[in-house]
């Protein structure tokens, strides 16, 4: 019995056997996506829930060092989707029976950029006649504001930690008071105080970081007993800091291949949490979200955002989707559902399983 056989027998998954399964090739690594697909299948089984995704702003008062929003790059248009826009997309969720609809934007924290997301929830209420599950994906926020979001009708919340490791963190961030891994540790915790269905993720292919990194950030997703997860792809931004360490960059076909890992082995580690497959593993190669599904993710997020600003939320060079309207992105995701062998689930909110024993 190999190494890597016997790590997925046991479901071993301390630091060192997560190392080995993150390096496995060949027949090693068949192995592993055979079990996470296994696993997925008795605990999740084969819908892929929905998620309308709404980019509301790129309006953003961070700098992190990957993120082509971020509040240095001048050369950005910055936009906010109005209200009445908003409501059109949301009013083309329901009616296409996503489920669900995710609210993303830069950081921002404001009472008036606190109170433009509240109407929002209490329109996502009304037009959806409280049918429909939401996701906000809004950075740090204080404990009072989640409160307050949650009592309007957000149900998750996604936070990416981008790296558990707080010397790379840094490496990320600027090391200043806007940018402070205790802060955003706590904002997590916080989140789950509130009742959330709490989400983290990462970024994969980093420079900077190691296999062993990788192998920290599972463990750190495990431990803090995350409902669901974001990660993907590290893509560079031509006007970010980071850019200039694109030398260090791993290949696309590593960092999809390490992406790839990474979420058979949280699927394996957390098997009934929700994984979204995400829109920077198609970035890096085509079919590169089905890979995800077929891996072990089961959250898809066609994008609802009026055309008119999808090219300037650009997190990262490349992205796909940017001429799309919200009817062409439905086709393309349920395209790609059928290729990847799955089910779009329909009507469903799409609620965490894990979320629900936890809070049990």
């Amino acid at each position: 019995m190999s190494t890597v056989c016997q790590i997925l027998s046991e479901e071993r998954f301390d630091k060192e056997s997560i190392v080995t399964l993150l390096m496995s090739e060949g027949n090693d690594r068949e192995l592993l996506f055979a079990k996470a697909a296994e696993v997925k299948h008795e605990y999740i089984g084969n819908k892929v829930h929905l998620r309308g995704l709404i980019e509301l702003t790129n309006h953003c008062t961070k700098n992190c060092h990957y993120c082509g929003i971020g509040a240095s790059n001048k050369k950005l248009q910055r936009f906010m989707v109005s209200l009445p826009e908003v409501e059109e997309a949301i009013q083309f969720t329901y009616a296409n029976n996503y489920g669900s609809l995710v609210i993303q934007t830069g950081e921002i924290q404001s009472e008036s950029f606190t109170q433009i997301i509240e109407d929002i929830l209490f329109a996502i209420t009304r037009i959806g006649k409280g049918k429909l599950g939401v996701t906000l994906s809004c950075g740090e926020q204080s404990i009072r504001t989640y409160r307050r979001w949650k009592a309007a009708g957000a149900h998750r919340y996604l936070l990416r930690i981008e790296s558990s490791d707080r010397n790379l963190y840094y490496k990320l961030h600027p090391n200043n008071k806007k940018h402070n891994y205790h802060i955003r540790l706590e904002a997590l915790k916080n989140l789950q105080k509130c009742g959330y269905q709490t989400g983290t993720g990462v970024m994969i292919g980093l420079p900077f970081q190691t296999i062993e990194n990788l192998a920290d950030d599972l463990l750190f997703m495990r431990n803090l007993n995350i409902d669901m997860c974001g990660m993907g792809p590290y893509i560079e931004h031509v006007d970010t800091e980071l850019y200039k360490y694109k030398d260090l960059v791993p290949t696309k076909k590593a960092r999809i291949d390490l992406s790839l890992k990474m979420i058979a082995i949280l699927r394996i580690m957390m098997k009934d949490i929700n994984i979204a497959a995400t829109t920077a593993m198609q970035t890096l190669v085509d079919g590169g979200r089905e890979m995800a599904l077929v891996a072990g993710a089961n959250i898809l997020m066609p994008n609802t955002t009026p055309g008119l600003y999808r090219e300037q939320y650009a997190l990262y060079n490349d992205k796909p989707g940017i001429n799309e309207e919200a009817e062409d992105s439905k086709q393309s995701i349920e395209k790609l559902i059928i290729r990847a062998g799955c089910v779009a689930s329909y009507g469903e909110q799409g609620n965490s399983i894990h979320y629900t024993k936890r809070i049990k």
